[in-house]
């Protein structure tokens, strides 16, 4: 009995070491998936930054980040009427007072019940509480809205292109409008045109200035670092080449 039971420990012994051996190998398969995993997914981590570092760093042109810079630093100033600008004025439940008026070389506008009244200099909001004001002689509390249908903009404001250019005439000034815009509203330069001494006249605290300009360069290479920002009153002027 004795030796059938000390026989009977045998299997059970190495039974033991057999399920221990599986179990551990068990535990060190699963680590060894579970590190396949991580290693993955760290991967699929660094691929994303990578892809996104990318994407994040692309460059910018100079003119770009001026303009961003001017959107973001300097403060938009408000939109002055001028003489010939086209105004549509509203006056709410009155249809009759309500309608378009052109501002008149005198800088003024006529509308009815409201005679000579300056609007050149003003914001259109400015024009719709002097209208305001004015109505009330005739109606209780009278909501007006004025809006610009068409710009010209404040003589001093306007910028003037003239000499070798498609079509010489005034602009009216927008903000942030460059050197490029102009060329393209003036419909490019003629054949006969100097592109590279061309100057801008420009009036800076009661002086002028020239500044030299590089159109040739601008249109025909593409230099962008010569597409100046244009300021109000600035007059282009574009010489003719010398043959």
């Amino acid at each position: 009995m004795l030796f059938a039971l000390g026989s009977l420990k045998i299997p059970y012994q190495l039974n033991s070491v057999v399920y221990d051996n599986i179990a551990v190998t068990e535990v060190y398969g699963a680590m060894h998936i579970l590190l396949r995993k991580m290693n993955n997914l760290l991967l699929l981590c660094g691929v994303i930054f990578f892809i996104q570092a990318c994407s994040t760093t692309n460059p910018e042109s100079k003119l770009d980040r001026d303009l961003d810079a001017g959107a973001n630093n300097i403060p938009t100033a408000p939109y002055l009427i001028g003489a010939g600008d086209e105004l549509r004025i509203f006056v709410w439940g009155n249809p009759e007072l309500s309608g378009e008026v052109p501002v008149r070389p005198d800088g003024r506008i006529t509308t009815p019940l409201v005679e000579d009244l300056v609007a050149s200099g003003k914001t259109p909001s400015q024009l719709a509480r002097e209208l305001e004001k004015r109505l009330k002689r005739y109606m209780k509390k009278p909501v007006v809205t004025v809006t610009v249908t068409q710009f010209v903009g404040r003589y001093t404001e306007q910028i003037r292109v003239v000499g070798q250019v498609g079509t010489p005439q005034i602009l009216p000034y927008r903000e942030y409008i460059t050197l490029l815009d102009v060329i393209i509203a003036v419909n490019g330069m003629t054949e006969y045109a100097a592109g590279n001494r061309a100057i801008i006249v420009r009036t800076e605290a009661g002086q002028q200035k020239q500044i030299k300009v590089r159109l040739d360069d601008l249109l025909e290479s593409g230099d962008i670092s010569a597409n100046l920002r244009m300021q109000p009153g600035d007059v282009l002027f574009v010489p003719e080449a010398w043959f």
